[in-house]
């Protein structure tokens, strides 16, 4: 079963590109300076940030259900992110390289299963998980520290 993972809209966070740090710090939002090659996946552009880039650490609701699965978690954004839409079938290489826990849902916003993949092999449990006849979407999430990372649908 294909697939197409999906990113933020950048829209989402544009107002906040820019902003000094005590209108940040306001809304609940830290600038942080990158220092190193991995450990800053932006979840608009789908990839890590580099050394000297920006990044916005931010809280977000990824799972806006009513119900026990709603859901919010702390992420990072690449200042002045640009949008990625990958390719059908594609995952992109911050996801590829990390451990990821893979979370299909219903259309009540159900949890119906999870699973935790290397994401270098996550198609095969991407395409197991979508294959179930009331599997809606998926949810990926950084499995270590539990931070959502990307939104899955058929394709």
């Amino acid at each position: 079963m294909s697939f197409r993972i999906h990113g933020l809209p950048v829209a989402a966070f544009a107002p906040l590109f820019g902003m000094d740090e005590s209108e940040l710090h306001v809304r609940g939002v830290w600038r942080r300076q990158v220092d190193q090659p991995v450990g800053f996946p932006c979840r608009v552009s789908l990839r890590d940030a580099q050394p000297g880039e920006t990044v916005l650490l931010l809280n977000y609701e990824h799972l806006s259900v009513p119900g026990p699965y709603r859901s919010r978690h702390a992420i990072y954004v690449r200042e002045y992110a640009d949008e990625y839409r990958p390719e059908v079938n594609e995952i992109p290489e911050v996801l590829a390289s990390r451990l990821l826990s893979v979370r299909s849902f219903d259309a009540a916003g159900m949890m119906i299963a999870a699973e935790v993949v290397a994401g270098v092999v996550a198609a095969r449990v991407i395409e197991q998980q979508l294959a179930h006849p009331t599997a809606d979407y998926l949810h990926l999430h950084h499995a270590k520290p539990g931070c959502y990372a990307a939104w899955v649908t058929r394709a």
